[in-house]
């Protein structure tokens, strides 16, 4: 049979059966490091970081421990090449580094002959010493504890004493690449990590394994067939790659599916330790250092033009990108970006910025990585972005929140989104959630988004970590990961058309029906009311006040006071006028109101028709036994003090939606969708239309509240078991 079949035929067979074989084993290799225990080794750093008490305060114990665990599994990685390194520098000291690369067998080297061990046996010299055996690490291991300015701590710890016992301690302890590989180097880096970072924010530094295992698992599960055979190439982003476990772990996933694949690691990271520690780790694993870098992803892509893969991250949640507390430069630099998205439409403003969409509030960036994340993304790229739960539904129907969401919908990019447990992060107990997104959606997924609650799938830790009291285990990988694959709707998962997150957003009026008067009370209503006193246009008290008390009086301001005054006038002839007329006759018909106020009102100088309707609105309450306004064709008018909104789903019948929902209890209700696509856009010429993903509203689930009866009886037990213990306790006494 197979001598019928063409040769590609024949390879495409092959590469399915590969895939399909991959895909079977994808969760049981992501179950692989299940077992890893490095609390000895972590109980030995923190051994060694007590030792700092009295010069160190224990939130600085990190700016010596982190270094010297990199020193440390540099030194232990370069042991049996050192010496071949320090015998060619030594022969040659001008010999290139390529060469002394070969030599060691990775992309950095030492050539001193100082060990930490060799440190010791001249005390009286330690700290020029270890100065010098630092400087004999090729560059890119300098710059990486330039980064941590680790020269100052190394004078800190020789002035407080503490010098020659850190360095022997680490001397002693086996970081051996061959014996505490990556994976488990990332579990001990990021446990010492969490124990020195009790407080920080959510997502500054790691994400717990069993999530990133979880994630990998998922983004690997379909859509990526073509790595799984023969040579492929594969590029992966962090965009927030902390200390780099979900880069090492997506890595390490694809090669032990297919050894062939060459998997090439991206990563940006804005805190100096974790990015020392992830570069550290690539070197190691022969990376290319290049690719990690120190820079904010808001600021900038170091990797423009360079297609991803796969993204995976866990952003800051809650970190602002804008005002006040926004790091330097982000906010002009975020703008920058966004602003080079305005003269193009559609998915074209992809191709150009990487925020296109629109930009969230400014106290959250989320969404802002989740743009970045889609930017980078290649034409089969997929992405797995861990967020808390504001990009499912913050921002109003015009936001840039609700108008990313829409745009990402509107191009088919969101696979699934997934409620993950809470209490699974080290330092936050709030709901998570991961995005899974997609530029390459399998058929049945095209124009869908699948939910799953996977919030009761975890186990209990016996003893909670910082905030962290539940872990995913094996089984709830396994079983979270097939959910989504089987891609079928149950009691864990709904399949929703993306069009069932979208909405439009109605104006919704009550006919214009008022009955005004020009009474004493309302003349002194339209005196105190904010569009005569709180106007900038007309007459703005307070800053009148300021402007008065400010001498010299010079540009703007001189201009503005001179407009206040004019406005001061205007309202005083107003209010003049009025109480000349004022009356106690009460008009029903506000046509015929506002045409009276006209005559009294109409020569004084600055009036217009908007200020006279304005006056008019004022002095006039709205009373449905009044004359309903129309217009000269016949059309109701609305009354703009009504004005309420409606938010009504893509797909739903807005004159059903409204017979059911609002008719009910507002029966002359007049709804308008106030967009006109004819002008051009502006801030009062928006389009209404948003999208939200109202995520536990679909898995909501009714649970009566206990009978009132039931409720006592608890107590009284409750009361009874005190009462026995009590007795019990006093010898059956009161």
């Amino acid at each position: 049979m197979k001598g019928f079949l063409k040769p590609g035929l024949i390879s495409m067979i092959t590469n399915m059966e590969a895939y399909r074989m991959a895909k079977a084993r994808i969760t049981e290799v992501m179950m692989d490091d299940t077992s890893i225990n490095v609390s000895k080794e972590v109980d030995l750093v923190f051994s060694i970081a007590n030792s700092l008490r009295g010069a160190y305060k224990s939130d600085k114990y990190k700016d010596v421990i982190i270094p010297m665990i990199i020193i440390r599994r540099f030194e232990c990685a370069l042991a049996k090449t050192k010496q071949a390194v320090v015998e060619a520098f030594e022969a040659n000291r001008d010999i290139p580094p390529q060469i002394l690369e070969a030599k060691s067998g990775y992309k950095f080297y030492n050539t001193s002959r100082f060990t930490l061990a060799e440190l010791l046996n001249d005390a009286d010299n330690i700290v020029s010493n270890f100065k010098s055996y630092i400087e004999g690490f090729s560059a890119n291991v300098q710059s990486i504890l330039r980064n941590l300015d680790f020269e100052k701590e190394i004078d800190k710890l020789d002035k407080n004493n503490r010098l020659l016992g850190v360095v022997r301690k680490f001397s002693e302890i086996d970081l051996n690449p061959n014996t505490i590989d990556g994976i488990k180097a990332g579990y001990m880096f990021e446990e010492i990590i969490r124990r020195f970072s009790e407080n920080a924010e959510a997502g500054d530094h790691y994400t717990p394994r069993e999530v990133i295992r979880l994630l990998v698992s998922i983004i690997l599960a379909e859509g990526c067939d073509d790595l799984y055979t023969e040579r492929r190439v594969a590029t992966v982003l962090d965009m927030a790659c902390g200390s780099g476990g979900m880069l090492s772990t997506t890595q390490d996933a694809i090669t032990r599916m297919n050894p062939d694949a060459e998997v090439r690691l991206f990563g940006q990271e804005i805190n100096p330790e974790s990015y020392a520690i992830c570069l550290a780790d690539m070197l190691i694993k022969n990376e290319d250092a290049k690719n990690i870098r120190l820079q904010d992803t808001m600021k900038a892509d170091c990797f423009e033009g360079q297609d991803m893969r796969i993204v995976i991250a866990n952003p800051p949640f809650g970190a602002a990108w804008g005002g006040k507390d926004a790091a330097d430069g982000v906010e002009s630099a975020v703008k920058k970006e966004h602003k080079k998205a305005e003269k193009y439409e559609g998915a074209e403003k992809l191709e150009h910025s990487r925020f296109p969409w629109g930009l969230p509030t400014s106290g959250d960036m989320q969404l802002l990585f989740m743009q970045h994340a889609i930017y980078k993304m290649s034409k089969d790229g997929r992405a797995a972005i861990i967020t808390n739960g504001s990009p499912l539904f913050s921002g109003n129907t015009t936001s840039g929140e609700s108008q990313i969401r829409r745009y990402m919908l509107e191009n088919d990019l969101i696979e699934a989104i997934i409620a993950l447990p809470t209490d699974l992060f080290y330092n936050t107990s709030i709901g998570i959630y991961a995005f899974i997104l997609s530029k390459n959606k399998r058929p049945e997924r095209r124009g869908k988004v699948q939910l799953i609650n996977a919030v009761d799938m975890y186990k209990p830790l016996r003893k909670s970590l910082g905030k962290k009291r539940k872990e995913i285990s094996r089984d709830d990988i396994r079983r979270i990961t097939e959910i989504y694959s089987n891609f079928e709707e149950g009691e864990f998962c709904k399949i929703f058309d993306n069009e069932e997150f979208m909405y439009k957003e109605y104006a919704v009026y009550q006919p214009l029906q008022r009955r005004g008067s020009i009474s004493a009370a309302n003349i002194a209503a339209l005196k105190s009311s904010a569009f005569f006193t709180a106007n900038t246009r007309i007459f703005n008290e307070a800053e009148y006040e300021v402007l008065l008390e400010t001498a010299p009086r010079e540009g703007d301001d001189e201009k503005k006071f001179q407009n206040y005054l004019k406005g001061k006038e205007f309202t005083e002839a107003v209010i003049a006028a009025l109480e000349e007329h004022a009356s106690d006759k009460e008009y029903d018909d506000f046509a015929e109101f506002t045409k009276k106020l006209k005559e009294i009102l109409g020569d004084i100088e600055g009036m217009t028709d908007s200020r006279l309707n304005q006056i008019a609105m004022e002095m006039s309450v709205m009373d449905k036994t009044a004359v309903v306004q129309k217009d000269k064709k016949g059309n109701v008018l609305t009354d703009p003090t009504t004005k309420d909104t409606e938010i009504v789903g893509l797909r739903v019948d807005v004159e059903e939606y409204f017979k059911r929902e609002v008719y009910p209890h507002v029966p002359d209700a007049i709804y308008v969708y106030e967009y006109d696509p004819n002008k051009k856009a502006s801030s009062t010429n928006k389009e209404k239309m948003g999208a939200e993903f109202p995520f536990t509203r679909f898995f909501y689930e009714y649970k009566a509240p206990e009978k009132a009866d039931d409720l006592l009886a608890q107590f009284n037990e409750i009361e009874r078991g005190l009462e026995a213990k009590i007795a019990a306790l006093t010898g059956g006494g009161h």
